[in-house]
């Protein structure tokens, strides 16, 4: 540490660096022949050249926005002289598509799971109560708060009972984006191979009925996935009794699920961040993304999400996307959210939040850039709707908000049995039933929340790791947590108010 750096450069061509620490005004910046002009913050970034009004501003060899007036070598770059302004990009489809190198199946990395009578393969064993409307919310909260402790400790095998809740499933149209999203969550929760069994309540009376849902999908009634209506059982005591019955019933059903030895290709991975900071696309990200790079090689699936946040870097992923059909699946994302923020009266660049600017993030294109590093560099090998199955293997995109619990909904309810999130300011977060890493992308705040960080990538750029060391510690550490072992955010307890469905269009 003491003989590191006062800066990184990312790439020879940028005409910016990064701080590594608090850098006092006047200090030199050996190697870059400059003296800085004002204190920079830790994170933050600095001229190392002149940069003209209209010009643009480059790291990671990328645009990640414009000069809006003169900056000075030395000078302070962040949001009070950098802009966001259009620019062509050049998706240059399938350009750099190249062979991946699969690891044999008989050497492939192997965790314990659990197989579900489909095919699919569970990293948890858990029980879920599913609620199809906001009505039914509290009936929900009030079953799983009435099921004794000794009735779950009587099953060890059963991870435990969850209630999942929203806030939508009336006042939205019977049809359009909204509903179609809705049903596809609740649909993929109900298949999601992490529950053994699942119990979904509504109200009777709401837009989103049990039945369309059942019919639209082919989901048929059985030991393992049992509905009702509290308008049809006489409200919400007789609602609660009636479901303890039912989980009582499932729940030996579903101790008899046992762990046993399958490849890693049964995994599927969630790519998520939040709470980013200038260290997030230096150290975590592309420390996940070469963890996602080895899963690809061992047959597995990783799921990229949060459109907004590769915003102004999609062109880096239609560059390895397998097939025109899958680059313009993105591309035509990217568009919808440019015609949706803008019906709403937003913009792009609403994001990133202050906590990503106080980090030194300064425009969503910058963001966009280090985000876009959880995706590895292996081929995108499929583009989803939020919600939708994710079929493919390998590198894949789920379109999303950026809003993390929404984005990680959609990613659960496409197939992902566990999630790896970055994050350099602190996120707190886990989502059952799925385990959830948490990546720190710096020393410091590792340190400060040890509790909640799995993993420090700090050591990056401290100097003690690799990028590749990194991504291969994050591999091994997700076959252990898929076989089991519980992650610092299912240790704490952390994981039941995540579940948000996106809700898309007008509430009325």
């Amino acid at each position: 540490m003491a003989d590191a750096p006062l800066t990184v450069r990312l790439h020879g061509e940028d005409n910016v660096v990064v701080a590594r620490l608090a850098i006092m005004e006047n200090t030199p910046l050996p190697g870059e022949g400059i003296r800085t002009r004002q204190r920079i913050p830790a994170g933050h970034k600095v001229a190392t050249r002149p940069i003209e009004a209209g010009e643009p501003v480059r790291k990671y060899d990328q645009v990640i926005g414009f000069a809006g007036e003169a900056i000075q070598p030395g000078e302070h770059v962040h949001v009070h002289n950098v802009e966001l302004r259009d620019f062509a990009r050049d998706y240059a489809i399938g350009s750099a598509v190249r062979p991946t190198t699969m690891v044999p199946e008989a050497e492939r990395a192997a965790f314990e799971g659990f197989v579900r009578p489909n095919g699919k393969v569970g990293t948890r064993n858990y029980i879920g109560i599913l609620s199809t409307v906001n009505c039914s919310a509290s009936v929900c909260k009030f079953i799983q708060q009435s099921l004794p402790a000794d009735a779950i400790a009587a099953y060890p095998s059963v991870d435990g009972v969850v209630a999942l809740t929203h806030s939508t499933g009336c006042g939205l149209a019977d049809r359009g984006d909204g509903f179609d999203a809705l049903q596809r969550t609740l649909w993929g929760f109900a298949r999601q191979p992490n529950f053994a069994g699942v119990l979904m309540i509504g109200l009777g009376c709401e837009v989103n009925q049990i039945d369309f849902l059942l019919e639209a999908y082919g989901i048929e009634r059985g030991p393992h996935f049992r509905t009702m209506n509290m308008q049809d059982l006489g409200g919400t005591r007789r609602t609660v009794d009636h479901a303890l019955g039912m989980i009582r019933e499932m729940l030996p059903h579903a101790a008899e699920a046992r762990r046993e030895t399958v490849s890693a290709s049964e995994l599927s991975l969630a790519l998520q961040c939040g709470g980013s900071d200038a260290w997030s696309g230096i150290t975590a990200n592309p420390a996940l993304g070469h963890a996602a790079d080895i899963l690809a090689t061992h047959g597995g699936t990783s799921i990229l999400a949060e459109t907004p946040e590769i915003y102004g870097a999609e062109h880096l992923l239609t560059r390895r996307a397998v097939s025109p059909e899958v680059a313009e699946r993105l591309i035509e994302r990217i568009r919808w959210w440019e015609d949706y923020t803008a019906r709403n009266g937003g913009e792009m660049n609403n994001n990133p939040s202050p906590g990503n600017k106080a980090g030194g993030l300064t425009t969503i294109l910058e963001k966009s850039l280090g985000a876009a590093a959880k995706g590895g560099t292996s081929n995108l090998t499929g583009v989803y709707k939020y919600a939708e199955p994710v079929t493919a293997k390998g590198f894949t995109f789920m379109d999303s908000p950026g809003y993390d619990p929404a984005s990680v909904t959609g990613q659960v309810a496409s197939g992902a049995n566990l999630i790896a999130f970055t994050t350099g300011r602190g996120s707190c977060f886990g989502f059952k039933p799925v385990p959830s890493l948490k990546l720190a992308t710096n020393s410091a705040m590792y340190e400060r929340m040890a509790d909640d960080m799995d993993v420090n990538c700090g050591d990056i750029l401290d100097g003690n790791a690799s990028i590749e060391s990194k991504g291969r510690e994050i591999f091994e550490l997700c076959l252990k947590v898929a076989s089991g072992e519980p992650s610092k955010s299912e240790a704490l307890g952390v994981g039941d108010h995540e579940f948000i469905p996106w809700q898309i269009g007008a509430v009325m």
